[in-house]
């Protein structure tokens, strides 16, 4: 009698054991196949700060650029604006880069590009990241990731679009975008 209970544990620790393992790689699994974003929060900040809905006005900010001179949103009222939030780390970023560029070269007198570099350990990394990709656009660094919570940035790569009169006028796109994807998304900006 105390073989068979013996066994019956053996084989219930052997089951749980089998179904842990599969939760796990299924996570795993989960996260792998997910390479269209990578999900951040900003530590310290509240998401549930700025109006960030279509419709609203653009929560303006002030941020330094690679040159270290201050930016602003507002400085660019009266244009359609691209904001991303990206990071050098992030391959989902890398991946849409060459198009932001792309986009920029063909179009920077329709469409502006702030490229908001949040979440980074080392201000050196985004600048070599920049020159490495031969970026053209204004790079803005978000070093407290307070803007990154104003706009309630929960991915990487996150972009606004925001219209000529400051607000944000078609929901943020979370993930990368291809050139295509983008020129259709400046045409529907006012």
């Amino acid at each position: 009698m105390r073989v068979k209970q013996w066994l019956a544990i053996g084989l219930i620790i052997t089951l749980l054991g089998i179904i842990v393992y599969n939760v796990v790689t299924e996570e795993e699994e989960t996260y792998d196949n997910q390479g269209e974003m990578i999900f951040v929060h900003p530590e310290g900040q509240d998401i549930e700060q700025g109006g960030t809905d279509v419709g609203d006005t653009a929560p303006n900010f002030q941020l330094k650029n690679i040159e270290g001179e201050t930016v602003q949103l507002a400085d660019f009222r009266g244009k359609k604006v691209f904001m991303n939030f990206w990071a050098s780390w992030c391959d989902p970023c890398k991946d849409e880069m060459p198009d932001m560029q792309k986009l920029y070269e063909e179009y920077s007198d329709e469409v502006v590009i702030l490229a908001v570099n949040t979440s980074e350990s080392n201000k050196k990394n985004a600048v070599n990241f920049v020159n490495e990709y031969g970026l053209t656009f204004p790079v803005l660094f978000d070093e407290t990731s307070e803007v990154a919570a104003k706009y309630n940035m929960m991915g990487l790569p996150m972009t606004y679009f925001i219209n000529s009169e400051g607000e944000i006028q078609i929901p943020p796109k979370t993930g990368p975008m291809e050139y295509d994807e983008m020129v259709e998304k400046m045409n529907e900006l006012d």
